[in-house]
């Protein structure tokens, strides 16, 4: 295939721009062959158009954006652009190998393999939870051969969630129902969190609309009043960690719909009897500041019993690390602080994908290696787990 580098004056504008825009530091190889990966897409998907409406090359680039975010590698990206392309008169995957190699068409094939997992979740009735766990063990197992091929996955499906509004009623609860069942808890696994809840939010926004609806206008309810109140202890404590001499990061933290509901279900609490609708989010740089920013902000504010939780000592089952507490602030309101290093931010966030990033370039990886044996430990098991068990 013919070879044109980035720096030709022949080199598509659009891409050009696309590519300026990603947050990723790519060699000049890499970047010439997301350009002949970004030809080929163009060509071959034309004006196509999806069952969304969506022309396919938005689609294909929005998921390599998605993917871009997570961090993953060039190869990852190029099937992110090209993963559509045996589905639409394209260049078939023994073709993808030649042109674009066979790294690439090995991810692309497993994509197309697992879309499989929609028809046998389709099988299913509403209460045959063995078809659903069955499903997530396929899923399971086709990402221990290569895991970039689930990131592929979720943020192809991501993308989908995004333009549901498009679809008709019947097909947005078909596929909001196999998200929160299948996609969502695979994301969970993983400890994706960043995709986690926004395919669980979609998903709950078109199952149980009136609820979704009514959690967000509770939220937005003296939503002004409440920032204001965060604003100020946030002030007071990063005067507080500076003093301590903790190069701390202190921010307010994303309130969910579909946890806040799943929350109120399962400890049969009304919206404000909720401890974490008011929450900070403290980023330290090592484990002994997470604990001594723990002991300042219970000096500071009367903690709520039975409220701690020690992530960090215990890790969650997919390796979620934080310090969680509750205190009491100013007029009695209960606001939630999570504690936890950058690191661990990064972790929480990325999940595997992160470790993904720490292995590129450097070999074996120890970490990443057992992170990978113990999700293949995973297949071992007949459930599929609780979407819900953390609150990030």
């Amino acid at each position: 295939m013919a070879t044109e580098s980035l720096n030709d004056h022949g080199a598509d504008p659009g891409f050009v721009s696309w590519v300026a825009d990603l947050p990723l530091n790519l060699g000049d190889e890499d970047r010439d062959r997301l350009a002949r990966a970004w030809s080929l897409a163009q060509t071959h998907y034309a004006d196509q158009r999806r069952a969304a409406g969506d022309r396919r090359m938005d689609h294909a680039r929005a998921v390599a954006d998605i993917l871009a975010g997570l961090g993953l590698d060039a190869d990852s990206l190029i099937a992110g652009l090209l993963h559509d392309l045996p589905v639409c008169g394209g260049p078939d995957v023994a073709t993808l190998g030649r042109l674009v190699g066979e790294p690439v068409a090995s991810l692309v094939d497993g994509c197309l393999r697992m879309g499989q997992v929609s028809r046998l979740h389709g099988a299913g009735t509403a209460g045959d939870e063995s078809a659903r766990s069955e499903a997530l063990r396929k899923m399971l197992l086709a990402m221990a051969r290569d895991i970039r091929v689930v990131f592929l996955v979720l943020a192809e499906r991501l993308h989908d969630m995004r333009l549901l509004r498009d679809r008709d009623a019947t097909m947005q609860k078909r596929i909001a129902r196999e998200t929160l069942d299948l996609y969502a808890p695979l994301a969970n696994r993983l400890g994706i969190w960043q995709i986690k809840w926004e395919l669980e939010d979609l998903s709950f926004r078109y199952l149980e609309p009136d609820t979704y609806k009514r959690i967000a206008t509770l939220l937005a309810e003296r939503r002004v009043d409440r920032e204001r109140f965060i604003d100020a202890m946030r002030s007071r404590l990063m005067e507080a960690l500076g003093e301590a001499g903790l190069n701390a990061e202190v921010t307010g933290r994303p309130k969910h719909i579909y946890s806040i509901w799943r929350k109120m279900q399962r400890k049969g609490l009304g919206f404000h009897e909720l401890y974490d609708l008011r929450a900070l989010r403290i980023l330290v740089d090592s484990v002994p500041d997470c604990y001594a920013a723990l002991g300042l902000v219970h000096s500071l504010w009367q903690p709520i019993p039975r409220e701690f939780d020690d992530y960090i000592a215990s890790p969650k089952e997919n390796d979620y690390r934080s310090l969680h507490t509750a205190v009491a602030g100013e007029g009695g309101r209960t606001v939630e602080v999570q504690i936890r290093t950058r690191q661990m931010h990064e972790q929480a966030e990325l999940g595997i994908a992160a470790h993904w990033r720490y292995k590129e370039g450097r070999g074996s990886d120890p970490d990443f290696d057992a992170r990978v044996a113990w999700l293949r430990k995973l297949l071992e098991f007949s459930g599929d787990g609780d979407s819900d068990a953390i609150a990030t």
